[in-house]
């Protein structure tokens, strides 16, 4: 009897790594890798771009001392690189550089590559990984190569790190680094030969014919190695977590072996058309794991989950003798719970909105100091595990979905059931195809501080009102939307309020907004359309935060939260009695005719005003004058004459115009110059007076957006409509009044300090949460400009729970509500619109604002009708 057959030792592994090397105040790419080398030992290499380093481990036997080297190597260059005063990140691209100012690595080979491939060379600000595992026969590991090929794509998507090109721009895809990098000419999966003489000569040829300069630039994604007994895994971004390279190394391994023997064995490959591996590429590049991918075994698209422990499992006998499964499943798993580094840095860039997050996620996960995110079992049932609002005095605040023991609300508990079924993975893998289709339909917000706009973030866990809270709201906002336009009609002609005592002169006097272009249109109604925010700290407790009467945006955006939420996720049925939203441009377009000036005549010309595309809001501005079946015109389409507005058509024909919707801040309009290049501001007040055009929202109304005036809209509807206000408003103090000033000073660690001009969330102090430097900051603005600033009491915001890439968080939320007026026959009738704007603060922050990185929800008004 023969004796056993020894088990066979698992085959080696090595890594090489590339690392780009970033300014640690700016954050961008940093031309300094000779400077960081010279402090390095021998075998951290430099590479093309003087912005990048590369490692290379040495030879492992098992995964858990590949992933001790890994660790050990990064540990050694990030000290290094901290000493300097740089940051180390590894990952496909860095969201952060302008590739002008980058430079290439001063040696002849790489001097001639920049004369021979220019764009090429100069924008390969790009790193990838590359896995090593041993063949010590060349034959065999040309043809195992070509064998492992079909698996690729999967390995890409696991390591897909780079969404964002070198300006910033979210690219739309997961991996844009396999984007550039395919547009080298020796690039594709692997080599179409079956031995090293084949091989050999394919590349001598590629050589002589002068496309390459020598045998390191075949770049196929998967080839012999041209150093080592092994074969090359390069198809991978860099990875700023260790176990990412360690999932996809133990996979590739697993994958060679299977290979190796099936080739042994005289097995025939698996046959894989070049356009097919392509396009599986293409597809695992834009994908990531948070999409499908190509199941080559179809060919046809699968949830990337199900294609990766397809592939798993095809490789289990390979791992279980090389004692990798356990640790190869296990990786899995969490890799497909946190999700692709690409995911992980579009959440980073949501939670905050700026880049430079992003970029300090990358440095703390290559460095292994970023926060572990673990998952146990019990959180799959509700996804609510260790849930609970932020505590404020040890007081809990109100979620409006979860109770404090962490069980849903009566109204919430088929919505958030649904959302636990989908699980984690699924849930990301619909957040990313409605993202990928915002950018399609140009969905987007501009940012503060940023100069490329992004995608407005859509949560997947909807909002609900409950009916009797809209009805109560719906009434509060229809009498606090007539008790302005009252204002603003008194305000610009007799002051009354002014002369009764209720309103003080010099709040008038110091609002930046009030405006003589408010005087044109007399006692016509001024505040066609408002949008008035709410904020709520308990069930049915809603308070008014502010008001917007001047060019109040977001319907647009709640219309569409419904549309891609339904057809992205379908599984959130939409009850029976919910508020329909299909009928709002019809309904803003009816207002928009009810603001006609009286001499207009038969079919009005109506027009939509934008500064253009540039405009923060500009999907809004086109999506609703498509809807309404009416032009956008900028400043430059208009000329004035005779006391009358016309734009110019396609044509060269002048069209009066009787109505101007405006989303352009009225200094730019009076500023701009017309068709012909004159002003337009005299011909449009001359146009204001003759009653020959009404502008919506009508000049000068930003006075009612002022902060100070706001704590006197209580006063307003008790004088104009002798009425108790139905909505209570958050308690005021006016600063330019001393002993309101100094209480403010007393207790700025305590109140929340804002501009009364402020837009967006920009120059507020939140006391609790600033740092003594900024409270002393604002505490010397207040002593010499008291007149600009108000202070409120800090609202505890209702948080609802906000699905944030690897599970549910309380995030902070307030409602935008919109409020049409039209003439009627006793004064103005209040129509509310039936789509309200959810916004969502970052995680951890109490500002909602769009402009400030937040995101909205679908937000589900209830009418209590079946």
């Amino acid at each position: 009897m023969p004796p056993p057959a020894k088990p066979r030792l698992p085959r080696t592994m090595g890594v090489e790594e590339e690392f780009h090397i970033v300014d640690a105040k700016t954050r961008r790419l940093a031309p300094r890798a000779p400077e960081l080398l010279r402090q390095l030992p021998e075998d951290y290499v430099a590479e093309l771009q003087r912005c990048v380093i590369e490692i290379n481990t040495g030879i492992s036997n098992s995964l858990a001392e590949l992933r001790a080297d890994l660790q050990a190597r990064r540990a050694v260059l990030v000290d290094a690189a901290q000493k300097l005063g740089l940051g180390v990140v590894a990952a496909g691209a860095v969201p952060l550089s302008v590739p002008a100012e980058m430079l290439v690595t001063p040696t002849a080979r790489y001097r001639r590559m920049l004369a021979d491939y220019q764009l090429l060379a100069r924008e390969q600000l790009i790193c990838g990984t590359q896995v090593h595992v041993g063949v010590e026969d060349r034959d065999e590991a040309v043809a195992v190569a070509s064998r492992v090929a079909p698996d690729l794509p999967t390995l890409l998507a696991l390591s897909a790190s780079s969404p964002f090109w070198a300006d910033g721009a979210d690219t739309g895809y997961s991996s844009a680094r396999t984007l550039i990098w395919q547009r080298w000419p020796t690039t594709g999966l692997a080599a179409p030969v079956h031995n090293a003489a084949d091989y050999d000569r394919l590349v001598d040829d590629l050589v002589s014919s002068g496309v390459i300069t020598d045998v390191g630039m075949v770049y196929f994604d998967v080839r012999p190695s041209n150093s080592a007994p092994t074969v090359e895994l390069r198809v991978c971004d860099s990875c700023p977590l260790v176990d990412t390279i360690v999932l996809v190394a133990g996979l590739f391994r697993g994958l060679v072996t299977r290979e190796l023997d099936a080739h042994r064995a005289g097995t025939p490959p698996r046959t894989l058309s070049p356009p097919l591996g392509r396009a599986a590429l293409w597809r695992a590049a834009r994908s990531g794991t948070e999409g499908d991918l190509v199941d080559l075994n179809g060919p046809t698209s699968q949830p990337a989950p199900k294609v990766i422990w397809q592939l798993i499992e095809s490789v289990r006998p390979q791992l279980e003798e090389a004692g990798d499964w356990e640790t190869v499943t296990e990786l899995a798993r969490q890799a497909l719970l946190v999700g692709t580094s690409a995911a992980r840095q579009r959440r980073a860039l949501r939670r905050r909105g700026r880049l430079i997050d992003v970029v300090d996620q990358l440095i703390a996960e290559t460095a292994g100091n970023a926060p572990a995110t673990t998952f146990t079992t019990d959180q799959k049932p509700t996804l609510l595990a260790g849930y609970g609002p932020p505590v404020v005095d040890d007081t809990a605040g109100y979620d409006e979905a979860v109770d404090t023991d962490g069980n849903p609300r009566s109204d919430y508990a088929a919505v958030l059931d649904t959302v636990a079924r989908l699980d984690i993975p699924t849930l990301r893998e619909r957040q990313s195809n409605i993202e990928h289709q915002q950018r399609a339909e140009g969905i987007n917000f501009r940012v503060s501080g940023q100069n490329r706009p992004q995608v407005f973030p859509i949560d997947l866990v909807p909002r609900l009102i409950p009916a009797d809270e809209w009805t109560y709201l719906s009434e509060g906002l229809a009498q606090r939307a007539k008790a302005l336009d009252h204002f603003l009609r008194d305000v610009y002609t007799d002051q009354a309020i002014v002369s009764d005592g209720i309103v003080p002169l010099h709040a008038i006097d110091l609002a930046s907004r009030f405006r003589s272009t408010g005087r044109l249109v007399g006692h016509a109604l001024r505040a066609h359309i408002a949008g008035i925010d709410l904020v709520c700290d308990g069930p049915g407790q809603w308070y008014v935060l502010e008001d917007n009467l001047r060019v109040p945006s977001g319907v647009a955006y709640a219309m569409a939260n419904r549309r891609l939420l339904h057809e992205f996720a379908p599984e959130l049925t939409l009850p029976a009695d919910i508020a329909s939203v299909e009928h709002v441009p019809q309904m803003l377009l009816e207002t928009l005719r009810a603001a006609a000036p009286p001499h207009a005549e038969g079919d009005l010309e109506i027009v939509l005003l934008t500064s253009g595309w540039e405009d923060s809001a500009w999907y809004e501005h086109s999506y609703l004058a498509d809807q309404m079946s009416i032009v956008t015109v900028r400043p430059a389409d208009l000329t004035t004459r005779d006391g009358k507005l016309f734009r110019h058509n396609h044509f060269g024909n002048a069209v009066q115009i009787d109505v101007v919707y405006a989303r352009m801040d009225e200094d730019m309009l009076l500023s701009s110059n017309d068709h012909t290049g004159t002003p337009l501001s005299r011909g449009i007040r001359e146009a204001l007076v003759s009653k020959n055009l009404s502008i919506v929202n009508a000049l000068g109304n930003g006075v009612a957006d002022d902060k100070a005036i706001y704590a006197y809209v209580p006063a307003m509807i008790e004088y104009y409509l002798n009425e108790k206000p139905l909505l209570p408003q958050i308690r005021t103090w006016i600063c330019a009044e001393r002993e309101q000033r100094d209480y403010v000073i007393s207790n700025l660690d305590k109140l929340v300090v804002k501009p009364v001009d402020g837009l967006g969330g920009r120059g507020i102090l939140i006391g609790p949460d600033a740092t003594d430097a900024a409270i002393e900051e604002r505490r010397r603005e207040l002593l010499s400009q008291p007149e600009r600033y108000v202070a409120q009491e800090l609202v505890a915001l209702s948080t609802h729970p906000t699905f944030d890439g690897d599970g549910l968080y309380p995030q902070r939320v307030d409602l935008r509500a919109f409020v049409h007026l039209r003439p009627g026959p006793s004064g103005p009738e209040a129509h509310v619109v039936p789509a309200a704007l959810t916004r969502v603060a970052a995680r951890g922050s109490h500002i909602v604002n769009s402009t400030s990185g937040g995101g909205s929800k679908d937000t589900w008004i209830m009418t209590g009708r079946k």
